[in-house]
């Protein structure tokens, strides 16, 4: 999970931060798959903006890439847990997040 708020998102990807650590510490311990959930986009400037979601996808894939992860085998979800955005059925205050895609071996998988 990875917060969307202005200097909150940026705090986690520093160079010691909290995103960082997990990312790195999920691949040392040999988890395959993972799924980024991108929470508090209700507190994104405007508020669950598709700027921000993806400025924070480019970032994390950026860095999970260096890892070792496949950017395009890791599926990025925008949510809002407080407002249950996209947590059980899709939000309607997101309507330009389609779902995700990722790749696989044996090709896509929706």
């Amino acid at each position: 999970i990875v917060a969307a708020g202005t200097g909150v998102f940026e705090a986690g990807i520093s160079k010691n931060g909290q995103t960082r650590e997990h990312a790195l510490l999920a691949f040392t311990l040999g988890v395959k798959q993972l799924i980024v959930g991108v929470n508090k986009m209700d507190s994104t400037e405007p508020p669950y903006s598709e700027t921000r979601f993806e400025e924070i996808k480019k970032e994390v894939s950026s860095y999970i890439k260096k890892i070792g992860y496949n950017p395009a085998a890791v599926a990025f979800v925008p949510i809002s847990g407080w407002h249950g955005d996209n947590m059980l059925e899709p939000s309607t205050k997101m309507p330009w997040f389609k779902g995700w895609a990722v790749e696989r071996k044996e090709g896509k998988a929706d």
